[in-house]
């Protein structure tokens, strides 16, 4: 019988997409695993495999769509010894009956990363059979992220697991040796703001254009508000002497190896931030946390979120256990990260989830300002611009390049007294940065 493929859930957080590129035409033959087409979804652009062998019978939805929903049917594929055409009009005719969904649940979309603590809605149940059903680009992801495909749900035709099974097991921290933690409760809906026509009405017939909201930007409102609705933001900023810092940073930059005619690493003032954000959470591991109605969430390593702006919003990409990287490999990582991201090619597992985040907006010459968290974490480092600031030092009045931060903080999971501790383990290595290299 015919095979429908239908519109994944690239992300915890996708609701629709746009199918950017058929990479199959009607006719070709396609094994699991193969990959089918490419996906715009809110952050990233996406390529989708097909998790069945046969044919494609019809293509239901051309590329160049906007706005395609989960679960909506794109295509058609025949079995094999199934006549192609037969199946492509089996499909037309159900398409024009009524819309066709296969079993595969839309994911719930819950909160940032970049949401991470995600599960999937209603998920098919495996069989009951020694043998997993998987894709192999599942089974890959699986292995890298040290999970047992075994421990993974299906959703799936027949309950295979498939790659959006694998994100959203990494999502929600499932590991081959422990469960996923809790998630937090459902939040409360959110206002959608005022209307168009109720805007409109203030200002002047032909004085305005209208642009359209893109899947981006609604994403990042909507967990802005969420955030603000949820988490009770706690504030605390200091001072951070940066001369020590930025001679450290001059000498490694001149002292770098050289490969291909290029140095084999640049270090950014960003990549000391990540470094001595990640070793005083590894210091004050209270703070390395994420609340839930039920548990806090201890995490075993610093993974830091940074944000990224890229055209229509930003995004964070997750430096992993940054804590244990020296501080070359997080340069060149970071720089990887960043360049992917503003071409919307990075993975879920390269932006949801982590420990904390920093937002620097230094490049700008903002002085400082206050970021707003993004759940499940518990802290943000605000970090502004380094500048000659006057200083008392012994006594006496001097000039030192001063860098002002501020930590936001849940303060159900991380209260003021913890938060200081761990601003102040964060100051400690930013003007002490050769323990950063030891």
């Amino acid at each position: 019988m015919p095979i429908n493929i239908t519109m994944p859930a690239l992300s915890p957080t996708m609701e629709e997409g746009n199918l950017a590129k058929w990479l199959v035409k009607e006719g070709d033959s396609v094994s699991s695993g193969d990959v089918l087409a490419e996906i715009e979804t809110d952050k990233a652009t996406m390529e989708v495999e097909a998790v069945d062998e046969g044919v494609v019978a019809k293509i239901v939805v051309p590329e160049g769509t906007e706005g395609v929903k989960v679960n909506a049917l794109i295509a058609v594929l025949a079995e094999e010894g199934e006549d192609a055409s037969a199946a492509a009009s089996a499909a037309s005719n159900a398409t024009a009956a009524a819309p066709v969904v296969d079993a595969a649940p839309a994911v719930a979309a819950p909160v940032p990363a970049v949401a991470p603590v995600a599960a999937a809605v209603a998920p098919v149940a495996q069989p009951a059979t020694t043998r997993v059903f998987s894709s192999p680009l599942a089974r890959r992801i699986a292995a890298d992220a040290g999970i047992a495909i075994s421990a993974v749900t299906g959703s799936g035709p027949h309950g295979r697991v498939i790659r959006r099974d694998v994100d959203a097991a990494i999502a929600s921290g499932l590991t081959s040796t422990s469960a996923a933690a809790p998630a937090p409760a459902p939040l409360a809906p959110v206002a959608t703001g005022a209307s168009d026509a109720q805007v409109m009405k203030l200002f002047e017939e032909g004085s305005y254009e209208l642009a359209p909201h893109d899947g981006m930007r609604k994403t990042i409102a909507k967990r802005l508000v969420e955030s603000k609705q949820t988490v009770p933001h706690f504030y605390l900023t200091l001072d951070c002497e940066l001369d020590a810092l930025l001679a450290l940073r001059k000498q490694l930059n001149e002292s770098a190896p050289i490969r291909d005619d290029k140095p084999g690493f640049k270090l950014s003032v960003n990549d000391f931030v990540i470094k001595a954000m990640a070793l005083a959470l590894r210091d004050v591991p209270q703070a390395n946390a994420s609340w839930t109605e039920s548990n806090m969430v201890m995490h075993k390593h610093a993974d830091v979120g940074v944000a990224v702006s890229i055209p229509g919003g930003l995004i964070t990409p997750i430096v992993r256990q940054a804590e244990m990287k020296p501080l070359s490999i997080i340069s060149n990582e970071m720089k990887d990260l960043a360049a992917r991201a503003r071409e919307r090619k990075l993975l879920p597992q390269e932006y949801q989830g982590g420990t904390t985040a920093v937002s620097n907006l230094g490049m700008f010459g903002i002085k400082d300002f206050a970021a707003v968290i993004n759940p499940p974490h518990a802290t943000i480092l605000a970090v502004g611009a380094g500048e000659p600031r006057a200083i008392v030092k012994n006594g006496e009045l001097a000039v030192a390049t001063v860098m002002s931060v501020t930590l936001s903080t849940d303060h159900r999971a991380v209260d003021g007294a913890l938060g200081a501790e761990l601003l102040s383990a964060f100051k400690g290595y930013v003007q002490n940065p050769l323990g950063m290299l030891v």
